[in-house]
């Protein structure tokens, strides 16, 4: 009895708590038309503290939605061309000489910022790419000897175009798996795409208000703690993680000869603190096992490493972790 007021108790505060996200997507719907998917995603990375790898076609509006959910939030928000001659103090900043004080300023560079879009992120080097990771994972930059904390909160948006891949340095695995998530996004639905032809032409460029504060979000952030997750909950997820490593302990071991790594600790850890934001963004005290499967395709899709094999049946993540999901028993 005493936990189901417990758990009563919770849910009228989420419920409160929550009810900004329904007055930020009404606000970021004025300009970002359709793309829901993507807006929670963003959402997602913000209160759970984590980062984004978002992987979409040019043109689908992943630098319109990180500049408006900035802008409805009035946060900082920065964006970073990623280059094959961009250095890592392009990114992080450096020491200047100033003549007249003889002595070096601090100039700090444009990661510094609340929302910081990485656009193109394996177009720059290794040491680049290491230098902004780096920033993700420490919040701190150090330039010269001194170190910096990064703004609270700190969301990075990479971006990747998954079809021209010439000329570029592909992010490898280890540094992926910093990303809490990653999401793929595809093209609007006709009459999504209307609206956004028609919005376009009309020459009229709506205004996004802040409507949420940052303390708005950091109070969030606080509640995600709060959130119930069963043990059968904890239980499914561990399962899911587990069969990507070792898919024939789940009745699939067709599928072991497809896989040449399955999801790290990080995958568990990401998967539930995904499924608990699930949670919150729609206004409940408790994580269902939809919650998890929802979040699941995001979560993993890079942390699990594919043998030649399965490039050869052209076999996907995707697949897998669908399979996965549709054979792990569900609480």
């Amino acid at each position: 009895m005493n936990e189901g007021v417990d758990i009563q108790e919770i849910s009228e505060k989420i419920k409160e708590e929550s009810a900004f996200v329904e007055q930020l997507r009404l606000e970021v719907s004025k300009v970002l038309i359709g793309q829901h998917k993507m807006f929670d995603r963003l959402l997602m990375g913000l209160l759970a503290n984590g980062h984004i790898l978002l992987e979409g076609l040019p043109g689908l509006a992943k630098t319109l939605a990180i500049k408006t959910l900035a802008s409805a939030i009035n946060a900082d928000y920065a964006r970073i061309q990623f280059t094959p001659d961009l250095l890592p103090s392009d990114i992080i900043g450096t020491q200047i000489y100033n003549l007249q004080k003889n002595a070096f300023a601090t100039m700090k560079g444009p990661v510094f910022a609340n929302f910081v879009l990485a656009d193109e992120i394996n177009r720059a080097p290794a040491k680049v790419q290491s230098a902004l990771l780096e920033a993700m994972q420490e919040r701190q930059v150090t330039i010269g000897d001194t170190t910096f904390n990064l703004p609270d909160p700190f969301l990075v948006l990479a971006t990747q175009n998954p079809i021209d891949q010439e000329g570029t340095y592909p992010l490898p695995e280890a540094q992926t798996d910093r990303f809490m998530l990653k999401t793929v996004i595809t093209y609007p639905n006709i009459e999504d795409e209307r609206s956004v032809m028609r919005q376009q032409i009309s020459g009229e460029k709506p205004e996004v208000k802040p409507v949420v504060t940052l303390d708005q979000i950091k109070s969030a952030r606080t509640q995600l703690h709060k959130i119930y997750m069963d043990e059968k909950i904890e239980k499914y997820i561990l399962d899911i993680i587990s069969a990507t490593r070792s898919p024939e302990h789940y009745r699939m071991p067709d599928f072991a000869q497809f896989i040449s790594f399955g999801a790290s600790p990080r995958g568990s850890i990401n998967l539930a603190l995904a499924a608990r934001v699930n949670a919150f963004i729609r206004g409940r005290a408790f994580v269902i096992p939809e919650d998890v499967r929802e979040v699941a395709l995001d979560v993993l899709r890079h942390r699990i490493g594919l043998t030649y094999e399965a490039e050869a049946e052209e076999i996907t993540t995707d697949r897998l972790i669908k399979e996965i999901i549709n054979e792990v028993e569900v609480p």
